[in-house]
């Protein structure tokens, strides 16, 4: 560790002017409000000039922490890649943070040549430099802190019931700017990362990757994370607290094996294995489903957090209080392990691309409901998903996107990215059927229809990508279905006319677009597949008992889901 003395004589050097200064945590927290700025709290929307075609190749951060004063210490160093070097480069920081210094190739910047004013921290190298360049940040202050995690971003300092530290971090909103610098965007993965947290003895920092070693000191320890694929930026995570773990090898189908942890506070020991048992049948049904998974090479990880969770990528965030639901399984476990598809491995390019990850990772629930109890369990699952939708934004804007911008109700589609999502891709699957609806999913997420553990690494997508993939298995342009569930709001209203001859069918879609969406109709119990919108009609009977889309397949307009929103 000698190497890293300088972090730690800053925070020495640092803890001693708090402890000589009035200001408190409270004050440091109002503080750390003021001086964020709009640039800060945005993730992903336009690329500054300086960051675009940049590409971070490798993050080595190291992090200390005064735990009494609420106040993080971080040594940074970026690996950046790029074309054409120009005169001054630039990283994403939150501005509550204090700059203590800056290097470029080793090479210290005067103060008077790097500024941080709007959260984008702008350096000039003394020298020319070329690509790739290698820059050093050593900053320290208080985070912000969030209102209600992980709703809202930055670093949680909580206690544990015992009085102890217990920091947590969750920024996907606001980005990965709040708490380390780098390139706040989707496209902004560092390839690599080495991540450092040195704590009081008795404290357990975990994170992503692979732990590649402890150090310690008479009072502290170090913990060394290393990943070593390509890595979500809001994904990097800080989990501090007196953790116990829980681990096993799972064996996996595809005949590789690799670890499973669980990180829990102390107490509630049965419960925390009860939720660790879920995990391995619960990635049976992921490599059944959908493919290996995938960052075998380094871990399944869960840890216990003081917010309810987040995908953080192999240490996904928990914090449900170890509750099942009627369908048998913690549904935030899973739904937050299904971020490893698709969010982690599979990365939307810009934000307004969010459904990829919320949508398809929404649908796995409903999915491992039937895989567990049936098809009862799948509907009924669906069913609670129906009655979210809102229906006012497209999933999808064709404009490059803030996160906000896709949350938020009334500016964005918010939580349709979710459920509209989920229920977009149930029509489909019945539209295209099984064997092309999960090769096509297959192919989004690995970009081979035959994935082995080792042979794929995390991919960039967006909605266009998976059309085409979904056209080219399935042979047909079926354009038309994701221009009405995906590029406007409004659903589809399925329109009936019934004389006492004949059940007639005909869809009404916004701007009269096509939809031949075919549609089942059960007579007295026998079920007709028509194909609209020629074939649009059934012969009835007054006397006769007609349900049309009887086993709830289409995502269309009905009343009594959608008079009420």
């Amino acid at each position: 560790m000698q190497g890293h003395l300088p972090l730690f004589t800053l925070l020495l050097s640092a803890m001693i002017t708090l402890s000589a200064c009035s200001s408190s945590a409270p004050s440091a927290r109002a503080d750390a409000e003021e001086r964020s700025t709009p640039y800060t709290l945005k993730s992903g929307g336009a690329v500054p000039e300086l960051q675009q075609g940049v590409i971070l190749k490798h993050a080595e951060l190291h992090f200390a922490f005064d735990f009494t004063n609420e106040v993080l210490f971080g040594d940074a160093t970026l690996t950046l890649d790029g074309s054409t070097p120009q005169p001054s480069l630039s990283v994403d920081l939150d501005t509550v943070f204090n700059i203590d210094g800056v290097w470029v190739n080793g090479e210290a910047v005067a103060p008077r040549h790097f500024y941080n004013n709007n959260g984008e921290l702008v350096i000039t190298p003394a020298s020319p430099y070329q690509y790739p360049v290698a820059v050093k940040i050593s900053y320290h202050g208080h985070p912000r802190t969030p209102l209600n995690a992980p709703w809202d971003g930055g670093v949680m300092w909580e206690q544990t019931p015992q009085g102890e530290p217990w920091l947590a971090t969750a920024v996907q909103g606001e980005g990965c700017d709040l708490f380390w610098p780098c390139i706040d965007q989707p496209m902004g993965e560092p390839e690599r990362a080495d991540l450092y947290f040195t704590v009081p003895k008795g404290l357990v920092a975990a994170s992503n990757g692979v732990l590649h070693s402890t150090t310690e000191t008479d009072t502290t320890v170090t913990w060394h994370w290393q990943t070593k694929s390509p890595h979500n930026t809001y994904g990097i995570a800080m989990n501090i607290a007196p953790y116990k773990v829980i681990q096993n090898t799972y064996q996996s189908i595809y005949g590789n094996s690799y670890p499973i942890m669980y990180y829990h506070l102390p107490g509630n020991d049965e419960k925390a294995q009860r939720l660790f048992d879920e995990i391995p049948a619960m990635l049976t049904f992921f490599e059944r489903m959908i493919g290996p998974y995938p960052f075998a090479d380094e871990k399944v990880g869960v840890v216990q957090t003081p917010h309810l969770g987040m995908e953080h990528q192999t240490i996904n965030a928990y914090g449900n209080d170890y509750k099942k639901d009627e369908f048998g399984f913690d549904w935030l476990l899973q739904h937050e392990f299904a971020h490893e598809y698709f969010g982690n491995q599979v990365t939307n390019d810009n934000w307004d691309h969010m459904w990829i990850h919320e949508g398809l990772g929404s649908y796995m629930q409903p999915l491992y409901a039937q895989y567990l109890n049936g098809d009862v369990a799948y509907k009924s699952y669906l069913n609670k998903q129906r009655k979210g939708l809102i229906n006012t934004h497209p999933l999808v804007s064709n404009k490059t996107m803030e996160v906000e911008q896709v949350y938020e109700k009334g500016i964005g589609p918010a939580l349709d990215i979710y459920y509209k999502g989920s229920w977009i891709m149930h029509t489909l699957r019945y539209l295209i059927g099984d064997n092309a609806f999960f090769g096509a999913v297959k192919e989004l997420v690995y970009g081979s229809a035959t994935p082995q553990p080792g042979s794929f690494t995390p991919l960039y997508r967006n909605t266009n990508d998976f059309i085409t993939i979904v056209n080219n298995i399935t042979g047909n342009d079926l354009s038309w279905f994701f221009n009405v569930y995906l590029y406007q709001p409004e659903l589809p209203v399925l329109q009936q006319t019934r004389t006492n001859e004949r059940l007639t069918l005909t869809w009404q879609v916004a701007n009269n677009a096509p939809f031949p969406m075919p549609v089942e109709v059960s007579v007295n119990g026998e079920v007709t597949t028509l194909q609209l919108p020629d074939d649009n009609s059934v012969q009835v009977t007054p006397q006769d008992v007609v349900i049309v889309d009887p086993d709830g397949k289409l995502l269309r307009f009905e009343a009594r889901y959608d008079a009420i929103n």
